[in-house]
């Protein structure tokens, strides 16, 4: 089976903001960019396309002609939880430094670690692999690309942050 992840357009948010599940503005290139993500698109076929259901994902779908994708919960951004639009600058949690020391294992107060993130990713990945065959289309996040990419061997967990994807990108995958 192919998969194609379809990163949402850059972010209208302050350096060092935490975000994951809200619902966050698009910088106002995002035409600009969401042409180039829909131009990497129009020449391939997908038997279903998913989308997170974050505006900053749904935008995107719209606007490359798949306003049907199917909204699916577990591929939105991991949860911050009280971090949500806090400055990392501006988080005064004591659980802030045992998170920045195993952000993998850790949960910020109130959200996900990168496991529990990693967990819903693969749990939906396993049912799509299921299908077996045909082509699949995602308009997700840089947090699921990353989940995607160790799931496939990609890369390792330890060094999986060292290449995120940039946003507009599309990657394919085989599941």
């Amino acid at each position: 089976m192919k998969l194609y992840i379809a990163r949402h357009t850059s972010v209208d948010v302050p350096h060092g903001t935490c975000y994951g599940h809200t619902d966050v503005a698009l910088r106002e290139t995002f035409t600009e960019e969401a042409e180039a993500v829909r131009l990497k698109l129009e020449k391939l076929h997908f038997d279903r396309v998913y989308t997170s259901p974050l505006s900053r994902c749904t935008k995107l779908a719209d606007y490359c002609g798949y306003r049907d994708a199917i909204r699916e919960e577990r591929i939105k951004e991991i949860n911050f939880g009280e971090w949500e639009m806090k400055t990392f600058d501006n988080i005064t949690d004591p659980n802030l430094q045992e998170w920045f020391n195993d952000f993998i294992n850790v949960r910020p107060t109130g959200g996900e670690s990168f496991m529990d993130l990693y967990h819903r990713v693969t749990q939906f990945l396993e049912e799509l692999k299921k299908e077996k065959n045909g082509s699949i289309l995602l308009f997700a996040h840089g947090g699921i690309l990353v989940c995607t990419q160790i799931y496939t061997g990609m890369t390792v967990l330890e060094r999986a942050f060292e290449s995120v994807p940039p946003y507009g990108s599309v990657i394919e995958f085989e599941i």
